[in-house]
Order: C-alpha cells, then sequence, then structure tokens
C-alpha cells in the first residue's frame, strides 16, 4: 500500500487505541480496578477465537465441496484469516473479499470457482444472521428495545442484502442482454453503462445457477457452520464480562456485539478508528461499572479484532497486502474479468 494508505491505517488505529486507553482511565479515576479476568476466561475465550475460526473456515470449504470444488481446509484457514487482515486495515472493510479471492486464485482456484465460493459464502452469512436473530429474537424477547434495535439492525441488514440478490437475479433473467430498458434510460443509464450492469447480471446469473445445483448435504453443513461460528464470536463478550462481574444482564451481552460487529462493518476508518469502542460504552454505560465496562471492552477488543490481525498477518498478511494493492490500482477486476 501507499504511504498515505498506511497512515490512514496507522492513524485510525491510535484513535482506536486511544479511545479504549480514555475509557479504561475513566473507569480507574473513580477507583476501579486494573482489567484483570481470571486466567480460565482468558483461555475460554482464546478456544472460542480458535473454534470461530476454524468453524468459518469449514463453511468455506463445504461451500465450496456443495459446489464440486475441491478446497483444502489449510487454504479455507488462509482464506478466513487473510479476509480478516485484509478488512482491518482498510475502510468499511472494503479489503476483505479482495484479500479472500486472491488466496484462493493463489491457491489454483479459477477465478469463476473463487467468485462463486465466496458468492456463497456471503449468500449464507446473510441468511444464518437472519434465522440467528429471530432466534434471539424468541429467546431474548423479554429484553424490549435491544431486540428490536438487533431485529432491525441486523436483520434488516441481512435482508436487504438478500432482497438486492432477489431483484438482482429477476433483472438477470430478463435483462442481461440487449439496449437498456425504459426504465433504464430514464436513471441515466446509458448504453455504455448499461452494458457493464449486463456483465454483472450474467455473471450474477451464472452463480445462481450453480448455487442452485449445489450438492445439498455440503450446503447444509456450510449453513450449519456457519450458525456455529457466529455463535461462537457472540460467545466471547459473555465469556469476559460475566467472569468480571456474574450478575451482568445475558441477554445484552450477546445482543449487543451482534449489533457492534456487524453494524460496526460500515465504519469508514480502518478498524472503526474508535467507533466501535465508543458505541460499546454507550451501550453498556447503565448496566456495567466503569472498571467493569474498560476491562471487558478492553480485553472484548483483543479477542475479537486485534487477535484476529495478528492471525491474519501471520498467515496471509503479504497476499492480503497485494489483493489492496490490485485492487487500489483497479487490476483485481481485470483479472477476474478476464479468466471468466
Amino acid at each position: 500500500m501507499s504511504v498515505k494508505r498506511w497512515l490512514l491505517v496507522a492513524a485510525s488505529f491510535a484513535a482506536t487505541l486511544s479511545v479504549s486507553a480514555w475509557i479504561l482511565w475513566t473507569g480507574w479515576a473513580v477507583g476501579g480496578a486494573p482489567p484483570v479476568i481470571p486466567l480460565a476466561a482468558h483461555g475460554l475465550a482464546f478456544v472460542a477465537v480458535l473454534a470461530e475460526i476454524l468453524t468459518r473456515a469449514v463453511k468455506i470449504k463445504w461451500s465450496a465441496a456443495a459446489l464440486r470444488i475441491p478446497l483444502r481446509l489449510g487454504t479455507s484457514l488462509r482464506v478466513c484469516l487473510g479476509g480478516d487482515f485484509g478488512a482491518a486495515i482498510t475502510p468499511a472493510r472494503s479489503g476483505a473479499e479482495p484479500a479472500r479471492f486472491v488466496v484462493l486464485s493463489d491457491a489454483g482456484v479459477a477465478s469463476a470457482g473463487a467468485v462463486l465460493i465466496l458468492f456463497t459464502e456471503l449468500f449464507l452469512e446473510m441468511t444464518s444472521l437472519g434465522v440467528l436473530c429471530v432466534i434471539l429474537a424468541i429467546v431474548f424477547q423479554g429484553s424490549g428495545t435491544i431486540v428490536r434495535l438487533m431485529t432491525g439492525l441486523v436483520g434488516g441488514y441481512a435482508t436487504f442484502v438478500l432482497s438486492i440478490g432477489v431483484v438482482g437475479v429477476l433483472l438477470a433473467r430478463r435483462n442481461a442482454h440487449g439496449p437498456p430498458p425504459a426504465w433504464a434510460r430514464m436513471v441515466g443509464l446509458h448504453a455504455g453503462r448499461w452494458r457493464t450492469i449486463q456483465r454483472s447480471l450474467r455473471s450474477l446469473r451464472e452463480h445462481i445457477g450453480a448455487l442452485r445445483h449445489a450438492r445439498p448435504l455440503p450446503l447444509i453443513a456450510a449453513f450449519c457452520s456457519s450458525m456455529v461460528h457466529v455463535s461462537f464470536r457472540l460467545a466471547v463478550l459473555p465469556i469476559i464480562a460475566l467472569a468480571m462481574s456474574p450478575s451482568l444482564p445475558l441477554a445484552k451481552l450477546v445482543l449487543w456485539p451482534l449489533i457492534l460487529l456487524y453494524g460496526g462493518a460500515v465504519a469508514p476508518a480502518p478498524g472503526g478508528g474508535g467507533a466501535v469502542e465508543y458505541a460499546f460504552k454507550l451501550a453498556f454505560a447503565d448496566v456495567m461499572s466503569p472498571a467493569v465496562l474498560g476491562g471487558a471492552l478492553a480485553w472484548w477488543r483483543f479477542y475479537t479484532f486485534y487477535l484476529y490481525v495478528v492471525f491474519g498477518a501471520v498467515a496471509a498478511g503479504g497476499t492480503a497486502l497485494r489483493a489492496v494493492q490490485q485492487r487500489a490500482h483497479g487490476r483485481l477486476h481485470q483479472r477476474s474479468g478476464a479468466n471468466n
């Protein structure tokens, strides 16, 4: 990446650490204790992280198996971690998919196959999020506003993405060839832009066609893996916070991380720029003491963000950086299009 981009990453991470330090300091200033949790809680949180990464890798492997694309579990692990690193150093996690695509390509997966695997994985992610939101809304139905917020934000996001896919499929069936229809011309889509959209529609139609003919058992296994890996990620905060204060309400410890993790993905700064930390403070200020809040935040971010950055850098940092660089110069799209 360029020096300017690295400066942006450094500034964003500095802001993130500064907000965390400020929240920790405010807890100590009122006589709080250092953010210490039992060693057993650290062990459980670390196991939850490893289990989340492994089940996410299994999801990608089963997604590929459903599409009859051979993929090793080790490659799936690198896809996950490379995507995590690419997401962490780019605004709004925009480097995640390019990094995952390059890892798959380097492993010998054809460009069309790599795109299809990532498309299937995203479809399963959105579907499992929608289902999980329904389950959590039933389990924690007495939690009031936070359930509605979770359902509206995360469930709405998943529904929105899936709805776009449905609209895209309908368009792909009718408008993948030929001149722009009247409604497209009315909104300013001239012939050149419409041809670009048509190429995307034809690609989408091929992907949906392949997904329709996917093997059902591996697809079900991939969906179940998606549910499990999200559950492991949501387990981290309850493990940490309940070890510090056993009386905390479980519903908020489960539902708020879901909102913060997926809502924070739209933050324009790499790593969130402190937005996730500040939102965490607002979410838990009324249920956690200042000392507990600062400690819970520090360890939760360590196990759900910083540890992933380290793992990603070790497993596929160079590949992720190359993907981000290719994306910045527009070569990744050209590479994909040339092989389709």
